[in-house]
């Protein structure tokens, strides 16, 4: 049977994609992979890019994809500070994973030994010319900073490294028609409900399912968020539409720990299988826009914007740090834009 294997950047991370012709029994030995997944975009499974998966798909010698003895010593260091620090293991994997990418480049030559001109180089000669995204490049930069800056005693100058620039992209935003559509779209009710709360509070997906029961406070008519992205807490108003549904989806499915729980009592519900809860809405609603949950999250912003929220409290509903943050979607609603005439209509 054919097959190939190699490292490849998706999502942001290394992982080893396998390519093979359809085959029922591949697929199912693949997916005894540890987090083995299929990607659409790549058109191949992909599984973690582990010394044990390169030695078993045989590819390239490890000489050249780990980095110096030294290096690996100093990403442990690294690991050891972010966790100090109390980063979130998710900072901590791509914090790591990023500097380990640029160690690997540079694994021929002593860390203290390193400058700004190798960071340079290691941009042109591995991001550009493998054409890696400006937010890949972002994260290397994020940390070399932060590991030179804390680890290591270097000549490397912190604030003369550079950020690609930024792309402005503007936030997906849904219509309301289309929501109402997308959330009516589900008769199983924890479906519904899961999809209805991250719109009606402008969620993240994390926060939802960090929820728990307690977290609902119905004399209030308030959801606490408990140490959202930052490690900051903060509060979003309830609607009393969303209340009614949730006592009807407590009442039916009885949650122990968390809010929104998987097969397993007392495990909070699966990402993945959320996301597969919104592709299937939207296949249902008919939708065939390429939301993901965020966009909820960017509709129920600009909803607000649209209604005449004040962008302060929106920004704190959010949970942003700066206000420029929220002010991207002044750039997406369309109030204001709608009661533009244009020159057309005179001519």
């Amino acid at each position: 049977m054919n097959w190939s294997a190699k490292i490849v950047h998706h999502d942001n991370k290394e992982r080893i994609a396998v390519y093979f012709e359809k085959n029922i029994q591949l697929i199912e030995r693949i997916k005894q992979f540890e987090d083995a997944r299929w990607s659409q975009t790549l058109k191949a499974w992909h599984i973690p890019n582990t010394e044990e998966n390169r030695i078993r798909f045989k590819i390239i010698p490890l000489s050249h994809s780990i980095p110096s003895a030294e290096g690996i010593e100093n990403i442990e260091k690294f690991k050891q500070w972010l966790r100090s620090k109390r980063y979130s293991e998710n900072t901590l994997g791509t914090y790591s994973e990023a500097l380990k990418s640029f160690l690997v480049f540079y694994r021929e030559k002593p860390v203290a030994q390193i400058t700004n001109e190798d960071v340079i180089i290691y941009n042109n000669e591995y991001i550009i010319k493998n054409n890696l995204s400006a937010s890949y490049q972002n994260q290397i930069v994020n940390a070399i900073k932060l590991f030179f800056a804390t680890v290591l005693e270097t000549k490397i100058e912190i604030d003369k490294l550079h950020r690609p620039k930024r792309i402005k992209v503007l936030p997906n935003v849904l219509s309301k028609e289309e929501v109402k559509t997308l959330l009516n779209a589900h008769s199983n009710i924890k479906h519904k409900t899961m999809l209805s709360l991250i719109y009606s509070c402008g969620l993240r997906c994390g926060e939802l399912l960090a929820l728990q029961p307690v977290h609902i406070d119905s004399k209030r008519n308030i959801v606490l968020l408990k140490n959202s992205k930052g490690k900051k807490d903060r509060i979003a108003p309830l609607s009393p539409k969303i209340l009614e549904m949730l006592r009807d989806y407590y009442t039916l499915y009885k949650p122990t720990v968390f809010l929104f729980e998987g097969r397993q009592k007392g495990v909070a519900y699966d990402a993945r299988s959320l996301q597969n809860v919104l592709k299937s809405a939207l296949q249902k609603a008919g939708i065939t826009k390429p939301a993901t949950l965020h966009w909820l999250r960017h509709s129920y912003a600009t909803h607000l914007l649209e209604s005449g929220t004040d962008l302060r409290y929106i920004q704190e509903l959010l949970g942003h740090n700066s206000s420029k943050t929220t002010e991207i979607y002044t750039h997406v609603s369309t109030k204001s834009i709608q009661q533009i005439k244009s020159p057309f209509d005179d001519l």
